[in-house]
């Protein structure tokens, strides 16, 4: 059974950074490309970055050279560092492999 534990969530001001974290059991990890999603009050969730087993990325619009996607296949963790952060990206932030997803870690921009 994959298991996904999310931290290092928090409340920011807008221009602050936080780093996000994914712990993952269960699966070989560096097999398997990793994804960070967000779900906003009242929104559906959304992709916002992905990483390959071989180290590509990807990243939704609104994040990119904000936001980047990191993995550590020693820790089997997988990060998101988020600067320059915005009020809209106030969110739960969840970690996705496949079809497993952590419970999710809350983001709060706001002055």
């Amino acid at each position: 059974q994959v298991q996904l534990v999310e931290s290092g969530g928090g409340w920011v001001q807008p221009g602050g950074s936080l780093r996000l974290s994914c712990a993952a059991s269960g699966s070989i990890f560096s097999t398997k490309a990793m994804y960070w999603y967000r779900q906003a009050p009242g929104k559906q969730r959304e992709f916002v970055a992905g990483i390959t087993r071989g180290g590509d990325t990807s990243y939704v619009g609104s994040v990119k050279g904000r936001f980047t996607i990191s993995r550590d296949n020693v820790q089997n963790t997988v990060y998101l560092q988020m600067n320059s952060l915005k009020p809209e990206d106030t969110a739960v932030y969840y970690c996705n492999q496949q079809v497993y997803w952590g419970r999710g870690t809350q983001v709060s921009v706001s002055s």
